[in-house]
């Protein structure tokens, strides 16, 4: 499964990366080249951090991001700030006696550089890559690609994405959705 899941984004990249080489005319909603946004994240944990015993059903976070628009149909962008993982209740019994138990949340600071391809008005597909910085536990580094599906007018951008963490012998994904809020610098 999950090395399906790490195709699937590949493709997913691959497609978005062949589309917005071949887009004409659309437009990114502002005539200025520097944007920055600030987002709220929330996301349905998938593969082992929500499988695991003690793993997590929810996240939550933020995230501050620069874009660069390159033309009417483009953008580059540079993305960072924190996800919580919650951590789930689970019960264990041992020797008759069942306890439960809440696990520690884990988090991520996540540092990605992307684009943004529109292939209609105001409808972008995106691809962003980067590393995943854990802030608990073994504090391992993560890849993170994480390619999605947007739309953005001139204060409001709303994405859904795929992101996959892999790396260290375990990984993890979520499904997000992001809410910004824009202006022009």
């Amino acid at each position: 499964m999950k090395k399906l899941t790490k195709l699937a984004a590949v493709a997913l990249t691959g497609v978005a990366l062949l589309i917005g080489t071949n887009v004409n005319a659309q437009t990114t909603t502002t005539p200025s080249k520097l944007r920055f946004g600030i987002g709220l994240e929330a996301g349905a944990p998938t593969g082992n951090i929500h499988n695991a015993i003690g793993g997590s059903n929810f996240e939550l976070g933020g995230t501050a991001r620069l874009q660069y628009n390159t033309s009417d149909h483009f953008a580059l962008m540079l993305t960072s700030g924190y996800y919580n993982f919650f951590g789930k209740k689970y019960s264990t019994t041992v020797g008759g006696v069942t306890r439960d138990f809440e696990a520690l949340s884990t988090g991520v600071v996540p540092l990605k550089a992307g684009f943004k391809a529109f292939f209609a008005d105001q409808f972008y597909f995106s691809a962003e890559a980067g590393a995943g910085f854990e802030t608990k536990g073994a504090k391992d580094v993560k890849l993170i690609l994480a390619p999605g599906l947007g739309w953005a007018n001139q204060k409001w951008d709303v994405g859904v994405r795929y992101e996959d963490f892999s790396g260290q012998n375990y990984g993890y994904g979520l499904v997000g959705l992001r809410v910004a809020y824009g202006f022009e610098l």
